[in-house]
Parts: structure tokens; sequence; C-alpha cells
């Protein structure tokens, strides 16, 4: 793997509560410079599109608990599309698979993919959940025709090897939840992850070995 294509994995992040447009037009340029995608906040996604036509535009719905309602999550979808986004990574409801209906957390799903024509990752909240919970809301993103599989927000915990491996079973994996460096970011993808979601991602772009990915 060479530079380009390890940049071309990271999905560049801002969104914290604090996050303001100035911080998202500087997030769009290290992307830009370093060929990364850029997360950003709903808020922000239309103005991020037309200042940055080139990037990659990620952003988020149902963020960061996931307890919005469906028809939510899924205008909020919609309009994020509408706005730009060229892909969504919208936070499944944990509260609902907690309480033993998974049903209801497919059914979720599957109104917000349906939503719109562009790929759409499932953040699952690995941290929270026990081994049978997450291969219950795997299998529910899998029937709901999800694009990826999305180990965390950050709110609540990182990714671990061990979720993404566990993951990678049944869709492409987005690792993301306290990744800051190069070896963080290599040892995800060794453990199945195809992209990397990371504040860090300029650190862990400027930090890319190619001897790593040898064979």
């Amino acid at each position: 793997m060479d530079a380009s294509a390890f940049a071309s994995r990271i999905d560049h992040t801002v969104l914290g509560p604090e996050t303001t447009l100035a911080d998202v037009r500087t997030a769009l340029d290290e992307a830009d410079e370093h060929g990364m995608n850029a997360c950003v906040p709903p808020c922000y996604a239309a103005e991020a599109a037309e200042y940055a036509p080139e990037t990659t535009l990620v952003t988020v719905c149902g963020f960061p608990h996931g307890q919005h309602t469906p028809a939510s999550k899924a205008a909020e979808a919609e309009r994020a599309w509408t706005d730009g986004a060229d892909e969504i990574d919208v936070v499944a409801n944990v509260g609902r698979l907690r309480s033993g209906d998974p049903e209801a957390v497919e059914a979720e799903l599957d109104r917000v993919v349906a939503a719109v024509p562009i790929p759409v990752k499932i953040i699952v909240e690995a941290p929270l959940l026990s081994r049978s919970e997450l291969e219950a809301v795997c299998e529910a993103a899998v029937a709901a025709d999800a694009a990826f599989l999305k180990t965390a927000t950050g709110f609540s915990g990182g990714a671990t090897l061990e979720a993404v491996e566990r993951m990678a079973a049944h869709l492409p994996v987005k690792a993301s939840g306290g990744i800051g460096d190069f070896d963080a970011a290599r040892a995800m993808l060794e453990a199945g992850a195809e992209r990397i979601g990371a504040s860090s991602g300029v650190e862990i772009v400027e930090g890319f070995d190619p001897a790593a990915f040898e064979p």
C-alpha cells in the first residue's frame, strides 16, 4: 500500500460539540492536502460540500446517541445527501438492542439506507455491547443492506482489534475511536478494517511507513 492509497482510507474527523465552521474548513483543508476524506457535523454539510467539492464528504445522523426516531434519522440522512454528503454514518439504537428488539433496529436501519442513494455506515457502539448484541446489530446492518459497519462514535469508548475482527466477518469496517497514530491505524487495518475514522488524521498520514505493509 502506498501513501496515497493509505490516506484515502482515512476519514479525517471533526465532530466535537464545540465544532465551528472554521474548524470544519481547517479539517477540509487538511483532508485535501493529504488526500483524506473528511467527516463533519451535518449542520455544516452544505457549506463543506461547497467549500471542498473534490473531497469525499462524510457526515453523521442520529449522532451521538442513536435514539432519534426512525423518521427523523431517515429525514436527517436525506437532508445530508441533498446538502452534498457522499457518505453517511448513522448511529444504531443501542437502547432498542438492549431491550431485546433487534427487529426494530433492523427496520430503522433499513429505513435510513433506503432514504439515500449513497453509502451508509452503521455506528454500532461496540464498546457498549456484549458479543451477542454485537452480532445482532451486525446482522441487522447486513439485512438493511448497509455499506459498512463502524465501531464507535468515540464518545463511549474506542475501537478494539477484537471488535474489528468480529465485525469484518459481516461487512467492511470503519474503525473509529481512540486511533491517534499510524501504528494504531495500521493495526486496525491488519485486523480487517477498510477505513479509519480519526480526528488525528494528519498525524496518522504523516506517520505512514510503507515498510509496514511489505509482505
